[in-house]
């Protein structure tokens, strides 16, 4: 495989007949060295069933490998053609609101084992026909897989078979979910209710996961197809995407990401973000930190991200570059666009590819030249790239879905990623890189900080280890809404927030939604000075040990009582509990209080947003910085250490100070 690979994703079949020359003269003259292809169109694949046109495959396979650019496969199964849907509608999944109906993409049932058939044969037929091909590099299973709020009978019967197996004893089912409230219970298996009309969150959660899991099993199921095809030479991704918000924004609720990377020889991800003057970073990080630590840090693809994409992120000169080196400051080693040309018809006809619609050269495709010529002039100081962070934020699927069961107020988006994201951005904008995790174990060790947000449904285990982890000398910041609820979301009958009050040292039992309610800082060396606002939730706390330290306290008349955040030493560690949702400022304040006296390695500098710098070691063990301005004013950035510019190839002296262009960046190695 390539040291690094800069690319776009191309469909012929969506183009005039004499392009493809040109597109790959042009591709040449961009640095472009890998395509993806055929994801898209089974029904061009296969028109009519058993018949098969595999020209376009074959057409780009060959004229790529003649031009030395290289080609990823993907299994065409996320978008049906219309004559399996006409002759088998059951295999359209049915969600809380209707069966589907034909037209859009994503809308099969992945359990339908008539589903099943059909995508095992395309997709054995089409890499029967290819894998010889010396062009492929890899292969790519289905595309930004979910579940799409499945409750067909095919996916509610494997569930109920699920809680069977897990539960031989109907009863004890009934207890751990609360099934008495207001009739609920199931003595038998054949009264079953439909799923998605529960008002259970215990049985909604459980689904949810269970729902997961056969995400997870499908694309397992792929791999294992795709297995018998390809190379040992030859990787198998999947390119995972993130809660939508008109961008990606945070942890996927209908995916269980650590899960169902497993079955994949490299992690690959889909970001994409706002930009003009909204572009900040945040999400590239986010996506980048989530998909590195997918396979334990190696690094990742960036099947997808945008070029020009809608109107609102037609970049601003100098953006594209800080995007592509932004990825790669993560750990990627493919930026890839989503896609070369732009669509002239159908649904995504204004999602605008590296081409415009005439696709003449354009100053965004002029931009992707001096990209494509940086990676390959680089590639080698970059390879292997290694990021060793020292602080990590714990995610949890299953937190997430009880959670927003329970929205605090009137809150109508996904909190839990509002929250998580709350805390992640705090650290960005504060220079402390983070990994992005999902369980505590014993190599957890090797971070000195870990944030734990809104943890609200756990198993006692995972709350055990989290005590661990602060006993033998971690610290922890655990927000509110943690440690609530078991991982059947049964509130725990003990004083919140449960097994946490152990190394927390702090309890509370009542709590309330804020109303003019602010907090002020107690603890030596914070701001006293300032009035904090509080935000979503609080809780009233009250320290449970003499030596639990008060570090803020809620400023109300009748609130002013109770602490909103405490800190307890425990074992060798120290933790700290908030019982509000902090501003991104205060959250900062409170971490560099709670490692005051300790030196974290992923503080990559003092500076904040905009200034954003990342830091690893490539396989020779050198230091590279990346210095990234997203503004649109120049900026300063004075020099801890000599190193060479790799983009100009200057030499710079510690203590010197560079300047940043608007939207500029430096990538130094030392």
């Amino acid at each position: 495989m390539s040291e690094l690979y800069y690319g776009v994703a191309y469909y012929d079949e969506y183009m005039p007949e004499d392009r493809l020359e040109k597109d790959i003269e042009m591709m040449l003259a961009a640095g472009i060295n890998v395509v993806r292809i055929a994801e898209s169109t089974w029904s061009t694949l296969e028109p009519q069933e058993g018949e098969y046109n595999f020209y376009h495959v074959d057409r780009v396979l060959d004229a790529m490998h003649r031009a030395g650019i290289a080609v990823i496969v993907g299994t065409p199964t996320y978008a049906i053609p219309s004559w399996l849907a006409r002759k088998h509608p059951e295999v359209m999944v049915t969600t809380p609101l209707r069966q589907e109906k034909y037209g859009r993409r994503q809308i099969m049932d992945i359990v339908s084992p008539v589903f099943r058939r059909y995508a095992e044969k395309i997709i054995r037929t089409l890499l029967a026909h290819v894998c010889q091909h010396p062009a492929i590099i890899g292969y790519q299973v289905d595309n930004e897989t979910k579940h799409y709020d499945n409750v067909g009978g095919e996916m509610q019967q494997r569930f109920i078979t699920h809680l069977q197996q897990r539960y031989p004893d109907i009863n004890q089912f009934n207890a751990d979910f609360g099934l008495d409230y207001w009739s609920n219970r199931v003595d038998n298996w054949d009264d079953f209710p439909p799923v998605e009309s529960t008002i259970n969150a215990s049985l909604g959660c459980a689904f949810a996961r269970f729902q997961r899991q056969m995400v997870t099993e499908y694309l397992s199921w792929q791999v294992d197809v795709v297995k018998e095809y390809a190379t040992p030479q030859q990787f198998i991704t999947h390119n995972f995407d993130f809660e939508w918000r008109g961008y990606s924004y945070g942890v996927q609720p209908r995916v269980d990401h650590f899960a169902a990377a497993k079955a994949l020889t490299v992690a690959g991800v889909d970001i994409y973000h706002p930009s003009q003057a909204q572009l900040t970073g945040r999400e590239i990080g986010f996506g980048g930190d989530v998909a590195r630590n997918l396979k334990s840090g190696n690094n990742y693809l960036v099947l997808e991200t945008e070029a020009q994409g809608f109107a609102q992120w037609t970049p601003f000169p100098g953006q594209l570059r800080l995007q592509a080196f932004s990825h790669l400051a993560q750990g990627a080693k493919m930026v890839s666009y989503w896609h070369w040309h732009s669509i002239h018809n159908a649904f995504e006809t204004y999602w605008k590819g590296l081409l415009s619609h005439d696709f003449s050269p354009n100053p965004t495709y002029r931009e992707a030249q001096t990209i494509g010529a940086d990676f390959a002039r680089i590639a080698s100081e970059v390879a292997g790239l290694r990021i060793n962070n020292d602080v990590a934020i714990l995610i949890n699927n299953e937190a997430m879905d009880a959670l927003n069961w329970f929205k605090p107020g009137e809150a109508q988006t996904n909190v839990y990623n509002d929250i998580v994201r709350r805390f992640y951005d705090a650290l960005y904008d504060h220079n402390i890189a983070v990994d992005i995790i999902n369980d505590i174990d014993d190599s957890s060790k090797k971070y000195q900080l870990i944030i734990v947000p809104a943890l609200y449904a756990a198993d006692d285990a995972l709350l055990k280890r989290i005590n661990r982890y602060v006993e033998q000398g971690g610290r922890a910041l655990i927000s509110f809404k943690s440690g609530f609820s078991d991982e059947n979301v049964k509130v725990r009958h003990t004083a919140q927030p449960g097994r946490l009050s152990k190394c927390c040292g702090v309890s509370y039992s009542q709590f309330v939604l804020p109303d003019a309610v602010t907090v002020r800082a107690t603890a030596a060396g914070l701001n006293h000075g300032e009035a904090q606002p509080v935000e979503l939730w609080m809780e009233l706390l009250t320290p449970t040990r003499p030596a639990t330290r008060e570090v803020a306290r809620y400023q109300h008349p009748f609130w002013g009582d109770y602490a909103a955040v405490t800190e307890a030493d425990y074992g060798h560690g120290r933790a700290m509990y908030l019982g509000f949702l902090p501003t991104k400022a205060f959250i900062s304040q409170l971490v560099d209080h709670l490692c005051r006296d300790i030196t974290l390695a992923s503080r990559t500098t003092d500076e904040h947003f905009p200034l954003i710098v990342r830091q690893g070691r490539n396989r020779e063990g050198q230091q590279l910085r990346f210095i990234f301005n997203y503004s649109a004013s120049p900026h300063n950035h004075t020099l801890s250490d000599d190193a060479r510019c790799l983009l100009s190839g200057e030499q710079l002296n510690a203590a010197q100070q560079i300047t940043l262009a608007p939207w500029g960046l430096r990538l130094l190695l030392s």
